[in-house]
């Protein structure tokens, strides 16, 4: 699937459009930085409710297909900018990152 299909099957919130065609080939569950930047895998879309400078860096040098932030958790204004400075997709959802998981490992 891509960012986009994943966007509109799960009605995920765009706050950084980064690249829609971008291929999603698994997920990752984690709020630890320094875990996620040594086990997400390339296009994976990863999900967390950490909202801070520091997912966009882990998105660029993982090369993540997304940034899926749970819970509705408030994005700096800042961040969403280097996001989409460096072509970051950052979507949102209400849903808890369970549930996130859960909805993309039943389209993947």
């Amino acid at each position: 699937m891509t960012v986009q299909e994943i966007t509109q099957a799960l009605g995920l919130e765009v706050l950084s459009a980064g690249n829609p065609d971008a291929s999603v080939e698994g997920c990752y569950i984690c709020d630890l930085l320094s875990l996620a930047m040594s086990k997400v895998s390339e296009h994976d879309a990863w999900i967390t409710v950490q909202t801070n400078i520091n997912i966009v860096a882990i998105a660029v040098l993982t090369e993540l297909s997304c940034v899926i932030i749970a819970e509705k958790m408030q994005v700096d204004e800042s961040v969403l900018e280097k996001a989409r400075e460096e072509n970051v997709a950052v979507l949102r959802s209400d849903k808890s990152a369970f549930e996130i998981a859960m909805e993309i490992g039943n389209r993947l």
